[in-house]
């Protein structure tokens, strides 16, 4: 599927300002922002938190490079390109799991 029919399916963001990833410590270690460019990473995150329990786990990470559809090619062809892929590609491949907290408008 790609992203942008992936996108159609997943909740909706408009209540949502932005959404901020946290460490174990609780510690904000980045915002994805409801903003254009920003936006669909803000609802593959936000989706992927609901379904896994308000955390991105390294499976959630792994689900939702799948999302990105074509997307991810161009992610790993081009690193740093698209930094929301790259860090679930690096989460999927670790054991820790993230925390979501959102920011509403």
């Amino acid at each position: 599927m790609n992203f942008a029919t992936r996108l159609q399916q997943l909740p909706a963001i408009a209540h949502l300002a932005a959404l901020q990833l946290l460490d174990a410590q609780g510690q904000v270690v980045a915002t994805i922002e409801n903003k254009p460019g920003q936006a669909g990473s803000l609802a593959v995150y936000h989706a992927l938190a609901q379904k896994h329990g308000g955390a991105i786990t390294p499976a959630a990470a792994a689900e939702g490079l799948q999302w990105y559809g074509e997307h991810l090619a161009d992610a790993q062809a081009h690193p740093g390109k698209h930094p929301n892929i790259d860090r679930l590609l690096a989460w999927a491949a670790g054991s820790a799991s993230y925390g979501v907290r959102l920011v509403a408008r």
